[in-house]
């Protein structure tokens, strides 16, 4: 979370050759001259090796406790993690867990225990080191963590699927640090969160209602009053429940209000009022973050990231908040808030420079931050700020006049009239690029390409209605020109090499790449598309059918599909993005392509990539196909990963130019000559056969 700061003219851009910051918005054509101006003025960074943007993140999770007292952390140790706790009055950390598979942790209401939850299992353990329970997640009860129990020492909420002859119905379970158990909700619908009084009984819950989400006050008699009938894409969370009665939540409803546009901080008060505590002063983008304090669950910040990275305090919590963002400079912070005596706040110091968080603990009381957590082994690879490219917000108008959010990465000290120009596309499409650290997109700074991020319309983080400004046009339409626009006004700002222009991206944004090859050649010389559908009709009524997201349990994904307009059991929304679709315009596809896939994907049917491989072959069309067998939706193994990244790396330099790849390694190239299903003459060094099938 970064402190908000305005782009105030050049001296303020000039302040970036003396101190790393996240470059404010540039929204007018002068601001993004000097931009460029202070970046191609800067030193050139050398190449950097692969292994410092694929580096995993050293800490994993960190936790304040309520009272402030220590500090928890899930330190990566090779393929597990070690739990350690740090005193913050001073000491040395000690090891809690030696060895867990946790991805995440949360500490109790009191303070003495710890819950570490992983994707298998949910395990305790004591301040002292002492074991509790541990139960295993997902399976076919589809067990999984919902929250803390605020109204408990020491106890954790949890969710069940509980099998009632063809049917289902979903528990809602109090679990202490022990085992201890008791059902406090038995519902026939998928319930999506809850909120408890002081006497731990459920008051509120939000809930799938088979075509919307509603949110619900619970009666003494368990029986619910729906006080918010909620659009599609409306979403809430709740916070708290208070002793008079009302709900603290963040969300977005209320869409037929200007306010209910933004996810934002909220308050429901007892007679059902809704009002907001927070929301973005720019009015331009989502709350990305809100932190509450551990006593009393009153909202103590809000963050958001979608354009300029910045955070508020609220309330009493204000003057403590700015005294922080005055610490960190042009800084994102992600702030956590202790309420023992001491009353010490975490700090997390982030930036599109900074790899890997700093952690700090700072005292409202003198104003002042202490380093923690510094440790060589963590941060050994990371590379020198000096050595990234400062990440720009921007935004363009489009044909229509919509204005389109995004970010730009330039490498220092190159001149971005002559560089070669990559648009990165993010996934989804319903998501969005942060103002955060971006490992690709730094990677292909590093490697002297100008990185072009854009929010095209139907991304979230700017509000529901930039959301579904799409109108279902994700084919060779309105959101595929949103991204060749930006890409256009880039150059006509003066940068990129109109002749070096490529396209990446994953998912979704693979699917754009090989729009973008399909539909606009003139403009983009080669693509990099992961895990891309090769028609979004098939592709979205595959994953509602049979897909991981698809068999969610709360069966929403299909109506979510529809209010985009995207609903592919629709025959006439089928039919219009099949024709639209690479796959059904393949003939039309002659600009060298690079696919990586997984072979056991479950969001994007492998089946899929391989048909519409196969039939650019036939067509002799300029292709490669690399496989991770077993692979998922993105890789995450070690080895997976640089093959990913060598080999856009090599495709984009055989076609755009920018400096060799680094050898790959022995075991990367025996990865490639194993997994290489079909080899272009980019990688004919690694060819082994040349074979098409499914995994």
């Amino acid at each position: 979370m970064t402190k908000f700061r305005e782009l105030c003219g050049t001296l303020a851009l000039l302040a970036l050759l003396i101190a790393p910051m996240q470059a404010p918005a540039a929204d007018s054509a002068a601001e993004l001259r000097a931009a460029i101006a202070t970046q191609r003025a800067l030193p050139r960074a050398p190449q950097l090796p692969r292994s410092a943007f694929l580096e995993g993140r050293g800490l994993a999770a960190v936790r304040l406790s309520p009272a402030g007292d220590y500090v928890a952390y899930l330190r990566e140790q090779g393929e597990s993690r070690s739990l350690f706790l740090l005193p913050t009055a001073g000491g040395k950390p000690r090891v809690l867990v030696a060895r867990t598979q946790a991805e995440q942790l949360f500490w109790s209401r009191d303070g003495r225990w710890l819950f570490l939850r992983g994707s298998k299992s949910l395990a305790s353990v004591s301040v002292g080191g002492r074991a509790g329970v541990r139960v295993p997640m997902g399976g076919a009860e589809r067990r999984r963590a919902m929250k803390i129990d605020p109204s408990q020492p020491a106890a954790v909420l949890l969710q069940e699927r509980v099998s009632v002859g063809n049917g289902e119905r979903w528990r809602i379970v109090r679990m202490d640090m022990h085992g201890k158990r008791s059902v406090l909700r038995d519902d026939p619908r998928w319930v999506h969160d809850v909120a408890l009084d002081a006497r731990g009984r459920i008051v509120a819950l939000a809930r799938f209602e088979g075509g919307h989400d509603a949110l619900h006050r619970v009666l003494p008699n368990g029986s619910l009053r729906e006080v918010l009938h909620l659009a599609p894409m409306e979403r809430i969370s709740l916070l708290a429940a208070m002793p008079d009665g009302s709900l603290l939540m963040e969300g977005n409803p209320g869409s037929r209000v200007p306010a209910g546009n933004f996810r934002r901080v909220l308050r429901l008060t007892a007679d059902d009022t809704l009002q907001t505590l927070h929301e973005d002063p720019r009015r331009e983008a989502d709350l990305d973050e809100v932190v509450v304090d551990p006593r009393t669950s009153m909202p103590l910040a809000a963050s958001y990231r979608s354009t300029i990275a910045a955070t508020y305090g609220i309330g009493d919590a204000q003057a403590v908040v700015a005294g922080i963002a005055r610490q960190f400079p042009g800084r994102d912070i992600a702030v956590q808030a202790g309420s023992g005596p001491g009353g010490q706040w975490l700090v997390s110091e982030r930036a599109p420079t900074l790899r890997d968080p700093r952690w700090h603990l700072f005292d409202p009381r003198t104003g002042q931050a202490r380093r923690i957590l510094d440790e060589g082994a963590t941060t050994a690879n990371s590379p020198k700020e000096s050595q990234l490219s400062r990440k720009l917000a921007v935004s363009y108008l489009a044909s229509d006049g919509l204005r389109v959010h995004g970010f730009l990465l330039l490498p220092p000290g190159v001149d971005p009239a002559r560089a070669p120009l990559v648009a990165q596309v993010h996934g989804g499409p319903i998501n969005h690029f942060r103002a955060g650290y971006d490992g690709t997109a730094q990677f292909l700074a590093n490697r002297g390409y100008v990185v072009f991020q854009t929010n095209f319309r139907g991304s979230t983080g700017h509000g529901r209605t930039y959301t579904f400004a799409s109108n279902g046009d994700y084919g060779n339409g309105r959101v595929q020109r949103d991204i060749v626009e930006g890409v256009r006004w880039l150059m006509a700002q003066g940068i990129g090499d109109q002749a070096r222009v490529g396209i990446v991206g994953h998912s979704f944004g693979g699917y754009s790449t090989l729009l973008g090859l399909t539909f606009q050649p003139e403009l983009f010389k080669v693509g990099v598309a992961g895990a891309p559908p090769a028609d979004l009709g098939w592709g979205m009524r595959w994953l509602v059918a049979a897909g991981e997201q698809g068999d969610l349990p709360d069966r929403s994904l299909k109506h979510t599909l529809a209010a985009l307009s995207l609903d592919a059991t629709d025959p006439v929304t089928y039919a219009r993005l099949h024709a639209q679709s690479p796959r059904a315009n393949a003939a039309k596809m002659r600009r060298p392509l690079l696919v990586i896939a997984g072979g056991a994907d479950r969001t994007v049917a492998i089946r899929e990539v391989v048909d519409y491989s196969a039939t650019l072959k036939a067509l002799g069309r300029p292709m490669t196909l690399l496989v991770e067998p077993g692979g998922g939706h993105s890789p995450t193994a070690p080895i997976p990963r640089e093959a990913y990244l060598f080999a856009m790396e090599t495709m984009l330099q055989k076609h755009l130019g920018g400096p060799a790849p680094e050898p790959a390694g022995q075991r990367l190239r025996a990865y490639l000559r194993e997994n290489l299903r079909l080899a272009g003459p980019e990688f004919a060094a690694f060819a082994k056969k040349q074979e098409m099938g499914s995994e």
